[in-house]
């Protein structure tokens, strides 16, 4: 069962058609949950109803949302059906996030894929598999792995990173990271584990 006040939900008819479109209801509606995967026959008249919302200024939650554009074509008659999705990883979760970077790697490894750029610096530090390392990484002193994503221009020191997912040109000193998620031109140096710090930040 799903937590319907964190997604947009639909109601169905007899014939299996989409009659509803909720966000985020506060009371239950179905537990059929709206996660963002669209297929159109025709992507110019969505185009042509999102261009409505906007002129109109139709605004939910602070922002302009497809399913209005969606909802106006549903009262012009057009026909929406559900589409069955066995298993789906809400990215916009810092925990959900890192587990689905761990199994992406899995795959790609199992797959053959060489996710480790030869421009990789390794000093006295080793690497466990799954791992990503992007261009230009120094890693001195570290262990790095299992199911790490470290992105270009990384600097690792004097580290333990697993289960993680940090972006470019960030610097990681006196760690011992698992579970973390790191943005970009950040820079952290401690003894926290489990952390989530955005791009540009400094956490010492």
């Amino acid at each position: 069962m799903i937590n319907q006040k964190l997604f947009g939900v639909i109601n169905l008819n007899e014939a299996n058609e989409i009659v509803e479109l909720v966000e985020k209801p506060k009371e239950f509606v179905s537990d059929l949950a709206v996660i963002g995967i669209y297929y159109f026959k025709d992507v110019a008249v969505l185009k042509n109803e999102l261009q409505l919302v906007i002129d109109n200024n139709i605004i939910h939650g602070g922002e302009y949302q497809i399913n209005d554009g969606i909802k106006q074509m549903m009262a012009k008659g057009m026909k929406f059906v559900p589409g069955e999705v066995n298993e789906w990883m809400d990215c916009g979760n810092k925990d959900v996030t890192v587990e689905t970077n761990s199994r992406l790697l899995g795959f790609l490894q199992s797959d053959g894929e060489n996710l480790v750029s030869s421009s990789v610096v390794c000093e006295h530090s080793t690497i466990i598999q799954p791992c990503f390392i992007g261009e230009d990484v120094i890693l001195i002193n570290a262990t790095v792995g299992p199911n790490v994503s470290l992105g270009n221009g990384c600097h690792v020191q004097d580290s333990t990173i697993k289960n993680s997912l940090i972006q470019n040109h960030s610097h990681i000193k006196n760690a011992d990271l698992d579970n973390a998620m790191i943005g970009s031109h950040a820079s952290f140096n401690g003894n926290f584990t489990s952390i989530s710090i955005g791009d540009y930040s400094v956490l010492e």
